[in-house]
């Protein structure tokens, strides 16, 4: 039976662009088909926007890649309607372990409170959500959604104008042009179109290279995180495993700087080092391998007039901390919503630089945090190695060490602490949902608060009266009443206050909050949150 990676589910087929006089202009064309661009297209089309995706492939990626999809890319993929399918496959972990030698040295958990519709993280190979977000657009394209998917369609040049992009195009049949309102380049660490536009991609690479091994076994290793510093199958350097669906299960190995990557990557090199950290006698099969470098990179500006950079193309961080996929749905939840509105002529273009400051922000946390993981798990001197193993000793009996412990700090959504499109916080409540903030989740009943917030601006109140719908600049605004039975929504939302009311963004996102409804302040922070105040 064929593998999922091995068949094309977007073939090539001859669309009527390449038979037009001349080039045909869409509303916004992206560049690259895998999680990002598609989930951007997606998002696009459900909101009526045209989206055109081209990709020089015609399947989805090959390996596993980004197995780790934390609880925010889960929500944000719920909005994009493959939420489900994601979860019914994926294996589920909250649940993570440190090893130091051959000892463990801690457990952590982390989803350790109740009330929330997804998990911490699931598992789960790059190339079956990539599938569910394919089967996704089919379903909206069949439904008249104005979303298309060309394979086989690579992009040879890009010419910026004014008020619009051209796009050179090569295909089976020759090659052809379109010109599109708006280009996002969603096409990799590697991004030709960032290349093509001479754009910087700046950083820096650790000095150290990793395994990736993608193992077909039956084990019985429970579901979580297993981390090893300095294990006795791979001494002075560290070891991750993680279980994946179908019986995967993915194994990195530190190997050091100066390496032949391709004579570690033969399988007769492979195989005696995962015997080593798994024994002699469990059988096993290997179904992917690769050798990464730690880099930590991104572009100064993610904006450049008419074409937006997201994902890898973007910014890149090392793995450890489920950063790269996680980060980059984070792109286009924060962007999409953004475009439409400048499409739609409610916002000005303007409003766009907004998504550059807010995600450069994201992506500097990102590279903070991975480079803080890489020095730990890698230290470069005998000091910084001292150190490194006393905390590690220190963390087995004492709790205090624990946070210093860095095995690669995973991927949270990141707080617009400081964004323009921000209103000055007035309420005395929970700093976890300061404007800025995602909102977290509480489950109401059978429901939860995330899908009943769904993907526009709302009004959340709490023991609070407003408006049941609010009009201004040309967005409607409806309200979400909730009273504060809940503890989880008290905790969550109110703290010690007795009222309040939020505005929350089309991404979930906190804008302003205050005690009570002022109708004047309300209407400034709409007004402000699409950047005209």
């Amino acid at each position: 039976m064929k593998k999922i990676f091995e068949i094309p589910l977007y073939p090539y087929a001859r669309s009527t662009d390449q038979d037009a006089p001349e080039a045909i202009r869409h509303r916004v064309v992206i560049v690259g088909a895998g999680p990002i661009g598609l989930a951007a297209a997606i998002d696009l089309a459900q909101q009526g926007i045209e989206a055109i995706v081209l990709d020089d492939n015609d399947k989805v990626s090959f390996g596993s890649r980004a197995i780790c999809f934390a609880k925010r890319t889960l929500e944000i993929a719920d909005r994009l309607g493959c939420g489900q399918p994601m979860v019914d496959k994926g294996v589920v972990w909250n649940l993570g372990k440190v090893f130091f030698g051959d000892r463990k040295v801690y457990d952590f958990n982390l989803l350790p409170e109740d009330g929330h519709k997804r998990p911490a993280f699931i598992n789960l190979q790059q190339y079956y959500f990539e599938e569910y977000l394919v089967n996704r657009a089919h379903a909206l394209q069949a439904q008249g959604a104005p979303i298309e998917i060309r394979g086989r369609n690579k992009v040879t040049a890009v010419e910026q104008h004014d008020d619009h992009t051209t796009l050179h195009i090569d295909t089976p049949d020759g090659p052809y042009q379109i010109e599109a309102d708006w280009l996002i380049a969603c096409d990799g660490a590697g991004s030709p179109i960032r290349s093509m536009l001479g754009l910087d991609f700046v950083g820096r690479v650790f000095e150290d290279n990793f395994l990736i091994a993608d193992v077909v076994m039956d084990a019985d290793f429970p579901t979580e995180r297993w981390f090893w510093f300095d294990p006795p199958f791979n001494q002075g350097q560290s070891a991750l495993l993680h279980k994946q669906p179908d019986g995967v299960w993915r194994i990195d190995l530190q190997l050091g700087w100066d390496i032949d990557k391709e004579h570690e990557k033969k399988p007769e090199n492979v195989i005696p080092r995962l015997k080593a950290m798994l024994g002699e006698d469990v059988k096993f099969d290997l179904e992917w391998v690769s050798i990464y470098t730690f880099q930590c990179r991104r572009m100064e500006k993610f904006r450049h007039n008419r074409v937006l950079f997201a994902g890898d193309s973007a910014h890149q961080v090392s793995p450890f901390g489920a950063r790269g996929a996680n980060s980059g749905l984070q792109d286009t939840d924060n962007l999409i919503w953004k475009l439409k509105l400048v499409i739609d002529g409610q916002a000005a273009e303007t409003l766009l630089d907004s998504y550059d400051t807010e995600r450069v922000h994201g992506a500097q946390e990102n590279i903070m945090n991975s480079s803080r993981s890489t020095d730990f798990i890698t230290p470069k001197s005998d000091t910084s190695r001292l150190f490194r193993d006393a905390v590690l000793d220190l963390s087995e009996h004492h709790a205090f060490a624990r946070p210093l412990v860095n095995s690669g700090r995973l991927s949270l959504p990141c707080t617009y602490d400081g964004s323009p499109l921000n209103t000055a916080d007035a309420l005395d409540g929970p700093a976890r949902t300061r404007p800025g903030s995602a909102c977290p989740d509480v489950m109401l009943g059978g429901d939860s608060l995330l899908s009943a917030l769904g993907n526009g601006f709302t009004l959340l109140t709490l023991n609070a009266d407003a408006p049941d719908t609010l009009d201004e600049a040309g967005i409607t605004v409806p309200r979400l009443a909730l009273s504060s039975d809940d503890a989880a929504l008290r905790d969550r939302y109110l703290g010690a206050a007795d009222s309040a009311v939020y505005l929350i963004r089309p991404d979930q996102h906190v804008a302003a909050r205050w005690p009570r409804f002022d109708e004047a302040e309300t209407r400034a922070a709409i007004r402000r949150a699409i950047g005209k105040e």
